[in-house]
């Protein structure tokens, strides 16, 4: 298993033009299996709201929340680089709340760097909560926790207008001191562009081909039924598979085929022994 990335691996990989793949985590489980493939990152991203708690969207996703699903996927994946995404309410209030708060998701669940959403409006934000020496990743274009101001989940970037502002954002992001980047649901035009520009490195979701990308787990391996974004290539369909195999131990139940002889723990007294103590009690 190799060693940990570092932010300076990131670094390297980028001037190197070696891609970073990296997909969402949120139980000891896939991050265990997430390792074991090598995986060069992991995010506990607060879309566990949907895919694992099942709300909505991401804003009811609270700290406790994101913080023990954290410890679930470092237990899972204790050498592999893992952010942990703040989720809304617990960084728009003051820079002092956003600094306690990322504060909170290293001392409690060992994650090596945090991510949060905007670029201008949180610039502050972001240089708060780098000058307590926690490593941050911005997060711009489609930022779901403010979906409700974009009108909904709808890509971003299309037109020179809105294009101008996710730039704008891109560059506020690395002024204000962020190690890296994640561009979500934006032409991949605008994503070479800012790839190009930026000197930290840029990652795509569903945002064309830049420094890495980072998917979805319960979308990629088809376990997230309720919808799947244009950009997700499904590897797999676990919602199918585990479907099946709990209609086939319905069936088993039902029809007494299960449990047979083979799952069952046996006596080892003589079974004269337990009949004397069955009519005790009779």
């Amino acid at each position: 298993m190799p060693k940990k990335k570092s932010i300076l691996d990131l670094y390297k990989m980028k001037k190197a033009g070696e891609k970073v793949a990296w997909i969402t985590a949120y139980d000891y489980p896939t991050a265990m299996f997430a390792e074991a493939a090598e995986m060069d990152m992991l995010l506990v991203g607060d879309s566990l709201g949907m895919v694992t708690l099942g709300y909505s969207g991401t804003v009811p996703v609270t700290m406790e929340d994101c913080i023990s699903h954290c410890q679930a996927v470092r237990r899972g994946a204790p050498k592999t680089f893992i952010i942990g995404d703040m989720p809304f309410g617990s960084y728009q209030g003051s820079d002092e709340q956003a600094v306690n708060n990322a504060v909170r998701f290293l001392k409690e669940a060992d994650v090596d760097a945090i991510k949060l959403e905007g670029g201008v409006r949180v610039q502050t934000r972001i240089r708060a909560i780098t000058d307590a020496g926690i490593a941050v990743f911005g997060h711009i274009g489609l930022t779901p926790q403010s979906s409700g101001q974009l009108g909904g989940f709808k890509a971003q970037g299309r037109d020179v207008k809105n294009a101008r502002g996710v730039i704008e954002d891109a560059f506020a992001v690395q002024e204000a001191g962020a190690m890296a980047l994640l561009v979500e649901a934006v032409p991949p035009e605008l994503t070479k562009f800012i790839a190009e520009k930026l000197e930290i490195p840029v990652y795509s979701i569903g945002a064309g081909d830049c420094d890495g990308q980072l998917l979805i787990s319960s979308d990629m391996v088809g376990k997230f039924q309720a919808f799947t974004p244009k950009f997700v290539k499904v590897y797999a369909n676990i919602a199918e598979i585990e479907t099946n195999a709990y209609k086939v131990y319905v069936k088993d139940v039902k029809e007494g085929v299960f449990p047979s002889d083979d799952y069952v723990y046996h006596i080892t007294d003589p079974i004269e022994e337990f009949e004397k103590l069955f009519k005790e009690f009779e």
